[in-house]
């Protein structure tokens, strides 16, 4: 994609200010300085072969600081740490439950228009939300572009996957006219209320409100519609089941391949009837699901068969737990507004042996 490069004089304007931030945030070490940087010379002449200015894009890679707590902290995801109950603890409190109800009232209209156009209830878009920022108030407090810089030019295996994201970045900086010093979100680059990644924003962000501008930072409404757009582009199907709780043996059988949320359901019905898990009747032999055992925290286990929209969940994040929390979010906030979770299919809620 060409990106064109504004002209006159409000964007003269807006380019000198933007490289007098950057170079008032950079570090006179200059750690990514493509004059001195072999691989970010490279992509400084990839991006100016799609039409964004040298200047600018030079500009702010001498300015993007090396943070060594990035990468440190790539290693320590929730998700790879927790239990199910210190991870569902987290989400499911009663706050931010009743943040997820104001805020879908707050913003009723494109709630309902999100779920007409692409079929997303408005607890599961807001549960997203809730999630990942609470709402829009937690949304990251890193430099972006020295997070992706250090990834893209550090991390030991993922470098040519944070390449991409900071090349991303850099484009969506230069179409919006932000300085990309100024910018702020996760330590692994992901942004705004969703907390898209870069490549994420630039597939799937909206302009939900017509502004001329997909604005994910400030803009309630385009994150609506974003992270409507991202389940349907992902393969979200209306008024189908996410998950069934079901009964199952004392401790997760041998041979079931639990917790792959990063894959489509491919276990059949019939394996896991066979296995001890209370399978619906209604389900035919080779219907495939995804299973998941949870540790319950109290020596116990509890199991889901996750259907096809609980894989589209973890396509947003490849976790199970994640999943689990956000349907769970979304079951509770349907509570809080009076509403049922159409979504759900409870068989047996029963975490017990199975006959």
């Amino acid at each position: 994609m060409t990106v064109s490069s504004p002209q006159g004089t409000r964007w003269k304007a807006w380019l000198a200010g933007g490289l007098l931030a950057l170079g008032a945030a950079g570090t006179s070490a200059a750690d990514f300085d493509p004059d001195r940087h072999p691989e970010a010379r490279r992509l400084v002449e990839e991006l100016a072969g799609q039409g964004i200015d040298r200047g600018w894009l030079e500009g702010a890679l001498q300015s993007a600081e090396y943070r060594p707590a990035v990468l440190e902290a790539m290693s320590g995801a929730a998700e790879r740490r927790l239990t199910w109950p210190e991870y569902r603890a987290i989400f499911l409190d009663e706050a931010r439950i009743a943040k997820g109800a104001a805020f879908i009232e707050a913003h009723a209209e494109a709630f309902a228009r999100a779920e007409a156009d692409f079929g997303v209830p408005p607890e599961i878009i807001a549960a997203i939300l809730g999630v990942e920022t609470r709402y829009g108030e937690v949304t990251g407090t890193h430099p972006v572009l020295d997070s992706l810089s250090t990834l893209a030019f550090h991390h030991p295996s993922r470098g040519r996957f944070f390449r991409g994201e900071l090349a991303a970045f850099l484009a969506i900086a230069f179409e919006q006219q932000r300085a990309p010093g100024s910018l702020t979100g996760s330590y692994a680059g992901a942004m705004g209320y969703p907390q898209f990644i870069p490549t994420s924003y630039r597939a799937y962000a909206v302009d939900f409100d017509d502004d001329g501008l997909r604005d994910l930072w400030t803009n309630p409404v385009d994150a609506i519609g974003s992270v409507a757009n991202y389940f349907a582009e992902h393969g979200w199907r209306p008024g189908a089941p996410i998950h069934r709780p079901v009964a199952g043996p004392a401790t997760p059988p041998e041979g079931i391949d639990f917790n792959r949320a990063a894959r489509p359901p491919a276990v059949t019905a019939a394996t896991l009837a066979e296995a001890g898990l209370a399978v619906p009747d209604a389900l035919d032999d080779e219907h495939r699901l995804l299973p998941v055992a949870l540790e319950d925290g109290e020596g116990g286990w509890r199991y889901v068969l996750g259907e096809h929209n609980f894989y589209v969940i973890t396509r947003y994040n490849h976790s199970h737990l994640y999943a689990m929390a956000v349907t769970e979010l979304a079951e509770a906030i349907a509570g809080a507004r009076g509403r049922e979770a159409g979504w759900r299919e409870v068989v047996d809620t029963r975490f017990e042996e199975a006959p």
